[in-house]
Order: C-alpha cells, then structure tokens, then sequence
C-alpha cells in the first residue's frame, strides 16, 4: 500500500453529528462499517462556496465528496434542474468510487459550508480498515489448534466469512446443554464460563475468557453438545467473531478435491509464439478494416503482407489517452497476462509494437463477432445456449483463477466468437494476477457487474469473478442485467441491496434461478466456485446436468449458433465503423511503457 498522510480534522461535535447522520441516511454510504463512517468524519475538511458558485461541473473529472453543513444547492443536468438539496445533504458520491465525470452540475444558491473528502483519502481508509481487520481475525484464526496448520490463504477466506456478534452484559452466549455448531472467537470483552449441577440451583464458575480467548470448536467437527455456560461478562458487553459449521464444511477441503487442469506449458507457447512473430515489424501489418472503437482507440482487422490466408485483430491504443486516464498500470498488466497465457477460451496475444503515438497488440482474430451483438439481435437465449457460452467462461476463469489472475471485466461485449462458434475472453486491461491468498482494492468493471465488494472497496480477489457470472447468465436469459439503472450511482444501490430483492422472470429456469442465486452471493466466501472444491463444484451444479465438460475441451461439442465466416476477412458478423477521422495525438516519450 502506496503511504499516504490522512490528516485529521478537529470538526466541533455537531459537525461530526450532522457527517455521520448524512452518511448514515445516504444510501450508498450508509453501507459503510462504523469504523470507517467515524474514519471518514475524521477526516472530512471544510469548505466555503460563496452564492453563485459553481461546486461541481457536469462532464469534468471529480475526486471530491461533500456533506452540507449550512446553505442550499441546485443540482442541473443539462438545462434540466434535478433538484435542491439543503443541509444534511451528501453528493458528489460517484466520485470516490472511479475517476469518472460527474454527472451533474451542482451550484451554490446561497453561500455554503460544506464538508469534504478526496478519493485517495477516503479510499486509503476503505483499504486500510479492511487490512487491519483481516490481519486481526487471520491472528485470532492462527491462535486455534484447528487453524494453526491450515495455510495463509485458507485464513483468509475463513477470516471474511467471520461474522461479528455482540452480547449484552449478562446475556448467554451458549447454554449448557444446547446442541451447537458454532464456534466463537472473542474480539471484545470478557465472559465467564459457568457449569449447572442437577441438584444445583446455582451455577458453578469455572473461569473467564478474555478477548483473543475461543470457544465451541469442537462444533465445527460434529454436532455438539454443550457442556458449559458462556455468559458476557462485560460492562460494554462482548463482541465474538463466529463461524458455523456448515459455513466451515464448505471452505475448508483436501488439496486433491479442488479440480486442476493440465494445460500445455505456457512457456513452450510463449516461446513458440515469440520465434513465428519475432521478425515482424510495423511495416508487415496491413488494416483491412474497422472492428471495433474502444476508449483509448480502434482495432483493426489486419493481414501481414507476406500471408494473405490469415488475418488479425490489431489493437491501438494512444499513449497519451492512456496516461491521462492513469491507466498505464492496467495496460502492462493486460500484455503481461495476455502473453503468458495458453487458454482456448482466452484470445491470444502473438506480438506488440509500439512508437511515440500508439501503442499496439497483434492478437488472434475472432470472426464471429461480439456475443453482445448476437444478444442484441435475437433479445435473449434459451437455456442451451447460455449454458454454452456460460460454460467457455467457467473454463476460461479455471485457467486464469489456477493463476491467480483476476479478470474483473466480464459481459457480453468482451466475449468473442471464433469461426467455429465457441467463445473467447478479450480485453484484459481490469485482468490482475494476486499474490496468492490477497486481495486487490482497484474499483474497476462495468457498473451492472460489479460486485458489492469491490463497490465498497473492501478488497476483492477471484470470487469477484463469481458474482459476474451469475450477472452474465442472467442478462444472456433475459436480454437485460438483473442491476441495472439510468445512472452508474443508482446502479450500485440496486446492487448492494443483494440479488433476493431481484424479481426472476419466469423464463429463467428453476435450476438456472439457483445457480444465478449461488453465484451472486453477498458475501464472496459463499459464492459457488469460490468454496470447498473450486470450479469443480461449479460445473457439477444441476444447471449443468448432462453438459459434456469434456467435449467442450476437446472442442467436439457442435455449437448452438454457428458464426457464417466465408474467408479470413468476412467482417459480415460485425458492426460497421466509419473511417478514423480523429486528428493525431500528442506523442509520449515519457519511457512509461518501456517494457510493452
């Protein structure tokens, strides 16, 4: 973690009142854990508008959210006012989340204090209050005879699935003689434990247990019989970390369970690859045409002069786009990840180049054009179909996840079809490989997939990749995501309301309905595929009864829809583009991308 100075304000006690109640009435902040609503007080400062003044520009870059203490303001859109917001009120919020523009334009209509936050400030306390925790209840875990032996990355997810449960003073916890299945770990307070004799009226005291102390884990092996009274035995009651058993059984499993696959050595591919492109230059390239327009620029579809039987997708990106959005970091990531990889699922990356302007990746072209486009032309598909292009994602995410890779961008338009109708990951600039059991904080995807974790910047790693496959299912069922709304803040409200307040269409199957529910799970411990047994519990969901898992490997499945390619340079399944007509960008000579 990059070290950043969070400075403190010393705001007056009903300025922290009034902070902390507008978070708390706001409904994506009121999301946040009360030890970060009291971090981001803390260290919100204040600020002056005078009457007039314009706070916020629509379609500028933000960074800054507000909390009004005194005066109004008008929210516009365009021409159109949206609304007045008074005293108490947040905006701004989006900003915090992703450099994105803002979608409104916000002035003050009289003189205004407001209280503000920048985005790497309140980001770092997002980031570092969820370190803290998880270093915290993986030190707790590591103080168990049952954990001890278990390695870093197995704490770590049981750390996240840890619940937090508090006691009043006096209040049982456990009574002697209930039957249990969980157990507790003591993060605050104290409590006595207690034993009833039959012919007893009073109960015995055996000792107390003190914050870091455990109980109850035999619970976690069988059904347990308690054999002692927990009772809280602090004056601020007690706080326990607990686990049930079931929650445990689905994490906790034996190395030779979890599926893993054999793929052919990456670096024999990659070594292959780089000896048939190695003498390539820019000048072999030739465009054909236009396949796609992207935020930093154009692929092309492209021949090498000398080979007139093939054909590839030439991606080109502007520097300097680039280092304005602050995107150099995701783009060497996405050459790295994309180079190394050998997946059938996955389009491969043979060569880049680059100069002063542009930066480029000659990769596999895939002639049968965007999922997307299929889905927008036909609404939706049955379930066959889905469980098609469903199952090339599963294969393509057991391939980057044994890696330790994220992807972290899938949709339908990031998903092509090669001639023979199977699909392929592309676009792998959100792609990130993890130390093996951490977490990335990066907010990044497209709104209607992203999962509530990385929305509230809780630190996000595989199962992340879950959660949008469920969101995949459902838009390929239906034709639309089931998150989705007219703007991205809105969108992540729906989101963080959970996918139970999601109403089904009744075309969505009953085992399709489960599976969709399994894979966008609230908590990323639950998730399906993320468990005891990896992928391979997944793929053995009733969705998929009968699928040949095998065939799709072998690529022996014959295809729901077959792509009509005629020639290597058939762009019939694409959207037509008109000719780039935007002027040159500046050059970058900055060495940035010195090693692309």
């Amino acid at each position: 973690m990059d070290k950043l100075i969070i400075l403190i304000y010393k705001n007056i006690y009903s300025s922290k009142e009034l902070i902390q109640k507008a978070i708390l009435e706001n409904e994506f902040m009121k999301n946040l854990e009360t030890i970060q609503i009291r971090e981001i007080t803390d260290c919100m400062y204040p600020v002056v508008f005078e009457q007039d003044k314009v706070i916020i520009k629509e379609g500028e870059i933000g960074s800054v959210v507000y909390v009004m203490e005194e005066g109004a303001i008008e929210v516009t859109k365009g021409d159109e006012q949206m609304c007045i917001l008074g005293p108490g009120s947040v905006f701004g919020e989006l900003a915090i989340l992703y450099n994105g523009t803002r979608t409104a334009t916000v002035t003050a209509i009289s003189e205004c204090r407001l209280w503000a936050i920048e985005r790497q400030c309140f980001q770092t306390i997002m980031m570092r209050t969820g370190l803290v925790r998880q270093a915290q209840y993986t030190d707790f875990l590591k103080s168990v005879p049952t954990f001890r032996r278990l390695p870093e990355d197995m704490l770590i997810k049981i750390a996240d699935v840890l619940e937090e449960t508090s006691y009043k003073d006096g209040e049982y916890i456990i009574r002697q003689g209930a039957r249990g299945d969980t157990f507790y770990i003591i993060s605050r307070g104290m409590v006595k434990v207690t034993k009833s004799d039959p012919g007893q009226s009073n109960e015995i005291f055996i000792r107390t247990l003190k914050s870091g102390d455990f109980f109850g884990e035999q619970a976690l092996q069988r059904e347990d019989v308690r054999t002692a009274n927990i009772i809280a035995d602090h004056p601020d009651g007690v706080t326990c970390l607990v686990i049930d058993r079931e929650s445990f059984n689905q994490l906790i499993s034996h190395i030779d369970e979890i599926k893993t696959k054999k793929y052919d050595e990456d670096s024999n591919f990659r070594k292959r690859t780089n000896e048939e492109y190695s003498d390539i230059s820019l000048s072999d390239i030739r465009i054909v045409t236009t396949l796609g327009v992207g935020g930093f620029g154009r692929v092309e579809l492209v021949q090498l002069r000398n080979d007139p039987n093939r054909s590839y997708a030439f991606k080109i990106m502007k520097k300097a786009q680039i280092v304005e959005t602050r995107q150099q970091q995701h783009i060497l990531s996405e050459k790295i990840i994309m180079e190394e990889s050998n997946c059938d699922f996955i389009v491969k990356l043979y060569r880049t180049f680059k100069d002063a302007k542009y930066l480029y990746m000659l990769m596999e072209s895939c002639l049968g054009g965007e999922l997307w486009t299929l889905l927008r032309d036909r609404g939706s598909f049955d379930d066959c179909t889905t469980r098609f292009y469903a199952a090339c994602v599963v294969e393509a995410f057991d391939y980057l996840h044994s890696r330790n890779i994220i992807y972290r961008d899938l949709k339908p338009e990031n998903m092509l079809l090669d001639s023979q109708g199977y699909v392929k990951l592309v676009d792998f600039g959100f792609a990130k490989k993890l130390p093996n059991g951490r977490k990335t904080w990066t907010f990044c995807g497209t709104p209607e997939y992203v999962a509530p974790e990385v929305i509230l910047n809780k630190g996000h790693d595989t199962s992340a990749d879950f959660w949008s496959l469920g969101v995949l299912i459902y838009e390929l069922l239906t034709g639309t995501p089931p998150f989705t709304a007219p703007d991205p803040m809105k969108t992540y409200n729906i989101i963080l309301k959970g996918i139970d307040l999601v109403e089904f269409s009744r075309s969505i199957s009953k085992n399709a309905h489960n599976l969709i529910k399994k894979l966008c799970r609230d908590n990323p411990a639950e998730r399906i595929g993320y468990q005891k047994g990896g992928i391979k519990e997944l793929q053995k969901h009733k969705w998929f009864d009968g699928f040949n898992w095998d065939g799709l490997v072998k690529r022996s499945l014959v295809p729901p829809i077959l792509p009509r390619v005629r020639h290597c340079v058939d762009t019939s399944n694409f959207d037509h583009y008109p000719p780039d007509q935007s002027s040159l960008p500046s050059d970058d000579v900055s060495g940035w991308d010195a090693e692309f």
